[in-house]
C-alpha cells in the first residue's frame, strides 16, 4: 500500500527542532521528500542527515524575502516540484504586561509569525497555481482563538495567522489549493518558558495544565499527525479550518 504522502514534495520551515522536526520526520516516513528549512543551519543539516536522501537542508531566515525565494528555488531544483508548504517557523515574546514588550520585539514576532507567510505565498503560488493543486498549512495557535494574558502581541500575531489561512482558503480554492491553520496549545518546545513567563518547574506547569482538559501539553507528534492528515488526500475536501490540537483548551 502506498504511503500517505508518496512522491509528494514539501517545505517545512522551522524544521530543525520542535513541531517542525516532528512534521518533517513524519512526512518523510510517509513517502514525501522534504526541504528542512531553518535559521539554525547546523540543526537542519543534522536532521537531514538522519532522514537521508528524501531530505534537503536549507538555511533560511523566514524574515528575509530572498531566503524564502532561495528556499523555494532549491526545493524545486532538487526535487522537481512542490506540493505542500508548512509555515511552521514561529517565535514569541516573553509572557509579560503588554506595555513591557519593546517595539523591536513586537516587529520580530510579526516578521517571523506573519510576514514570513506573505513572503512564502508570493514565492510558491505561481508553482501551485501552475499545477492546479497544492496544500498550504500555517501553524497558528489556540492563542489566536482563546488568548492568555501576558502574551497579547503574540496572541494577535497568531490571530492573524488563523484568519489569513481562512481568507487564503476562500481565495485560492478555485485554484485547487487548500489552506488550513493548525492551532496547537502549549507544547514542550524551546519556547515553553517564554510562554509561561516563569521558570519551568513542576508547580508552574500544573497551573497551565489545569486549563487543558486532557491534562497534558501538546507533543510534537500530535501536531505532526494533524499536519499529515491535512496534507493527505484524506483531507482533500477540507480547507479553511482552524484545526485545534489542544486537548480541549478552547472548549
Amino acid at each position: 500500500m502506498d504511503k500517505r504522502l508518496q512522491d509528494k514534495v514539501a517545505i517545512v520551515t522551522g524544521a530543525a527542532s520542535g513541531f517542525g522536526a516532528a512534521i518533517a520526520r513524519t512526512y518523510v516516513a510517509q513517502g514525501a521528500r522534504v526541504a528542512i528549512a531553518d535559521i539554525n543551519e547546523e540543526g537542519a543539516r543534522a536532521l537531514a542527515q538522519e532522514l537521508g536522501a528524501q531530505a534537503l537542508p536549507v538555511a533560511c531566515d523566514v524574515t528575509r524575502r530572498s531566503d524564502i525565494e532561495n528556499l523555494v528555488q532549491q526545493t524545486v531544483q532538487t526535487f522537481g516540484t512542490l506540493d505542500i508548504v508548512v509555515n511552521n517557523a514561529g517565535t514569541t515574546h516573553r509572557n509579560q504586561p503588554l506595555l513591557d514588550v519593546d517595539e523591536a520585539t513586537f516587529d520580530r514576532v510579526y516578521a517571523v509569525n506573519v510576514k514570513s507567510i506573505y513572503y512564502m505565498t508570493f514565492a510558491v503560488l505561481p508553482i501551485l497555481r501552475g499545477k492546479g493543486d497544492g496544500v498550504i498549512l500555517n501553524i497558528g495557535s489556540v492563542a489566536g482563538i482563546r488568548p492568555r494574558p501576558g502574551l497579547t502581541w503574540y496572541n494577535s500575531s497568531k490571530g492573524a495567522v488563523n484568519m489569513l489561512s481562512k481568507s487564503m482558503a476562500v481565495e485560492l480554492g478555485p485554484d485547487g489549493i487548500r489552506v488550513n491553520a493548525i492551532c496547537p496549545v502549549l507544547g514542550v518546545t524551546g519556547l515553553l518558558e517564554a510562554f509561561m513567563g516563569m521558570p519551568d518547574t513542576p508547580d508552574n506547569r500544573k497551573k497551565f495544565l489545569s486549563t487543558i482538559p486532557l491534562g497534558r501539553f501538546a507533543e510534537p507528534a500530535d501536531v505532526a499527525n494533524a499536519a499529515l492528515y491535512l496534507a493527505s488526500d484524506e483531507a482533500r475536501f477540507i480547507t479553511g479550518v482552524e484545526f485545534p490540537v489542544d486537548g480541549g483548551r478552547i472548549v
